[in-house]
């Protein structure tokens, strides 16, 4: 591996123009103005692939029509296939080349589509999520190439354009090609979430789920004066704040009877996992926008309620005023948001069912004449065993670049694509991060450290030969 290390580092300067070339294709899936620009970045990809060696498979996955009215295609979905050695098993990559909206007048420092190195950090949109990690795969592959040294495993692509606007056609593709370009695939590897920290490594090895709901309460045909009629109906709004405010205690425990009786109990395994974890609490509070503070203080019992326990959060209501001004007026009809990030063994439905229960018992007790609705919608939560041999050659992989033990974490969040390729592929599943916590994903400013970006390669080639190991 020596010599496929020092082959990344004499041609880093080089990495970085190509994610420069990759971060100027500003593919942001959720713009139609920019849906060409998606296009050229699966093109993009797939020249690269091909230009390595691979075949490139692209897959269509149908029109999307926006509202207004303009139909377009859907970007593709993209496999590279580097499969080599018909009797190994198959090893998926998975990565989007889509990225979230950006202008310089949010607040960026520097043009977002037009990425900076400054201090040893790597300024764009897609930096870090996810076209550094995507990337990555292939300098791998390029590396291999140039030294004509042959991949130690066989190796598939799997790279999508519309992740960050809901993966719209992907759940069928994998299912359709788990018959087919996927059937052989044992191991996945899924690079696209983060450290916990600036200064170690970590695999993820837990994803929390979620179930959403929108509540509907529905009363007057129209909206009312509430001088003219305030006292003398049920107003939506007041039944709908009463409702919300019975979900949790004022320190956010879940107050919905049955949902916490599936949580799976902690052991004591875990409980050593959680203490070895390098993290400062204090770095958490200010991360959340400077809070004065947080709920806990001790360690374990922060990061298992970020990541180990359900939460519930209200995010907002619709139909209210929330403009300027005073306008007095009783709405008709509001819904309230919010949802409930779960964990193992729950299960979306399931929850589902005690909290619509729950939510109707309660409504009824108000004896109001208005009409509740309920809809949700859920994701369920993941969880991998670190022991086995896709999580073992991570771990050796991280310890062979970085030269420490990497942490081993959960997410409080949820990403879909794992429970899909578990359902439909099977085998071990292994979240490995590359890029670092202070990224700003999503936000202004957006970044991939040097050093994350060009010692990622290392990490997969490393994660790629220790793979081989345990196969054979």
């Amino acid at each position: 591996m020596e010599l496929l290390f020092n082959y990344v580092n004499q041609h880093s300067e080089e990495y970085i123009h190509r994610l420069r070339e990759a971060v100027a294709l500003d593919s942001v899936s959720s713009d139609p103005c920019k849906r060409s620009r998606c296009v050229d970045m699966a093109h993009y990809i797939c020249n690269w692939i091909e230009r390595l060696g691979g075949k490139s498979i692209i897959k269509h996955v149908g029109k999307q029509k926006f509202a207004d009215g303009q139909v377009l295609d859907y970007p593709p979905i993209i496999f590279g296939d580097f499969c080599v050695d018909q009797q190994r098993p198959v090893v998926l990559a998975y990565c989007h080349y889509d990225v979230q909206p950006a202008d310089i007048q949010d607040g960026w420092r520097f043009n977002p589509f037009e990425l900076v190195e400054e201090q040893g950090k790597l300024y764009g949109r897609g930096a870090t999520d996810d076209k550094g990690p995507l990337l990555d795969w292939l300098w791998a592959i390029e590396a291999h190439r140039q030294l004509g040294i042959p991949l130690p495993v066989n190796l598939l692509l799997c790279f999508e354009g519309m992740e960050e606007s809901g993966s719209f056609g992907l759940d069928k593709v994998i299912e359709e090609e788990s018959k087919g370009i996927l059937y052989h695939v044992k191991y996945v590897c899924i690079t696209d979430n983060y450290w916990l920290t600036e200064h170690r490594p970590c695999l993820t090895y837990g994803l929390r789920g979620i179930v959403y709901f929108q509540v509907h309460v529905r009363g007057p045909q129209m909206d009312l004066h509430s001088g003219l009629f305030g006292g003398l109906v049920h107003e939506p709004m007041n039944d709908l704040t009463h409702l919300l405010g019975t979900l949790t205690d004022n320190q956010g425990n879940i107050l919905i009877p049955k949902v916490m009786d599936s949580v799976a109990p902690v052991t004591k395994e875990e409980e050593s996992i959680y203490e070895r974890i390098l993290f400062d609490p204090e770095q958490l509070r200010k991360e959340a926008g400077q809070v004065s503070q947080l709920r806990e203080s001790d360690k374990v019992k922060l990061l298992m309620n970020r990541w180990r326990f359900p939460s519930l959060s209200i995010h907002g209501i619709q139909g209210d005023f929330s403009g300027q001004g005073e306008k007095t007026v009783i709405p008709c009809a509001v819904t309230g948001k919010f949802s409930i990030r779960l964990v193992p063994h729950q299960q979306p439905q399931e929850i589902a069912h005690h909290v619509e229960n729950f939510l109707k018992q309660q409504f009824a007790q108000f004896h109001s004449g208005n009409e509740l609705q309920v809809e949700w919608r859920g994701a369920s939560p993941w969880l991998a065993d670190y022991h086995n041999s896709n999580f073992t050659a991570a771990r050796l992989a991280f310890k062979k670049v970085y030269q420490v033990e990497p942490d081993l974490t959960r997410e409080g969040g949820s990403i879909p694509i794992t429970n899909t390729f578990q359902e439909y592929l099977g085998g071990e599943i292994c979240l490995i991060p590359l890029g670092s916590p202070d990224d700003g994903a999503h936000s202004q400013n957006e970044k991939m450290n040097k050093l994350n970006y060009i010692e990622g390669i290392k990490v997969i080639i490393a994660y790629m030969n220790e793979l081989a190991k345990q196969m054979s």
